[in-house]
């Protein structure tokens, strides 16, 4: 599918910022950890946080096969993922120009439920190596009672677009003589040092050291 922007995608406030290039969406999509799902069930919006994970152009989310949240998106209710990365706080001369630096992505769609036992295993497996990859592969897989206590939906990603800010603060002519500081604060996630369970045998693998969100560029 081509990579533009529908009416409903196209970014009204502030164009300039808007990036409608897949790989670019993909690219804030595989380094954030949660997307917020909304969805309107009995004429009340809700918003809810989740993970989710990505393979190839679907993203798949999941939780309790008895969540609000599942049981109405899987009766094909329309849906809006929204993904965000905080990358910093820019400070204006003004309080009127403050803003962040920031990447966002919003996709709209139709969540179906995933019935195929073999695509399910796979999806979850994708939600898994999105939050710590080679995990899957460490752990124990999940039973045949997990997997029917468990939902998984699939969402195309046809319909989306992003949103981004980088850069300096950008003040008013007059506003560049007054005497404040003015900048970015940068802001990333940091992982720690990892803290064993106490009845933790094992050595901490290689996949686990050094852990980061941040991906290399393509």
């Amino acid at each position: 599918m081509p990579d533009n922007p529908t009416p409903r995608t196209r970014v009204v406030r502030e164009p300039q910022r808007a990036v409608y290039d897949r790989d670019a969406v993909n690219q804030i999509l595989d380094e954030a950890f949660l997307c917020h799902v909304g969805f309107v069930a009995s004429g009340q919006p809700f918003v809810i946080p989740t993970s989710y994970g990505r393979d190839g152009d679907v993203l798949y989310i999941h939780g309790s096969a008895a969540s609000r949240m599942l049981r109405n998106l899987d009766q094909g209710v329309p849906v809006c993922i929204t993904v965000t990365l905080l990358d910093g706080l820019v400070l204006a001369r003004s309080v009127f120009n403050h803003s962040m630096n920031y990447r966002s992505v919003i996709i709209l769609g139709t969540a179906m439920l995933v019935d195929d036992p073999a695509e399910k295993l796979a999806a979850l497996r994708a939600l898994s190596e999105h939050i710590l990859p080679n995990r899957w592969d460490d752990s124990r897989p999940p039973n045949e009672k997990e997997l029917k206590a468990t939902s998984v939906l699939r969402l195309p990603i046809n319909e989306f677009s992003a949103k981004v800010r980088v850069g300096p603060p950008v003040d008013d002519e007059e506003d560049y003589a007054f005497p404040t500081w003015a900048g970015v604060i940068p802001l990333e996630m940091n992982s720690g040092a990892p803290i064993p369970d106490d009845r933790c045998t094992q050595e901490l693998p290689v996949y686990l050291k050094n852990y980061s969100r941040k991906k290399p560029l393509a």
